[in-house]
């Protein structure tokens, strides 16, 4: 599956949040930290950036995948 090109940080942070149970802890300088307790306690990093890059993007969809246990695809799909 293709991963877009133009998702910004604060987009990806909104829609985690909406979708996948996380929530915003707090922000260090260009960072967003996420924060999870389903199903076990995780935090992310999201860079607060115009356009995310499609390998900080695949890294982040691959973490939030692991944590969950589902696809990539998944994650995807449901942003």
């Amino acid at each position: 599956m293709k991963l877009p090109r133009d998702m910004s940080g604060e987009e990806l942070v909104t829609l985690l949040c909406k979708y996948w149970l996380y929530e915003r802890v707090h922000q260090v300088g260009s960072h967003v930290i996420l924060q999870t307790q389903e199903p076990t306690s995780h935090r992310i990093a999201i860079p607060a950036h115009k356009a995310l890059r499609v390998g900080t993007l695949n890294s982040i969809l691959a973490s939030v995948a692991a944590h969950k246990n589902v696809s990539k695809e998944d994650v995807l799909n449901r942003l």
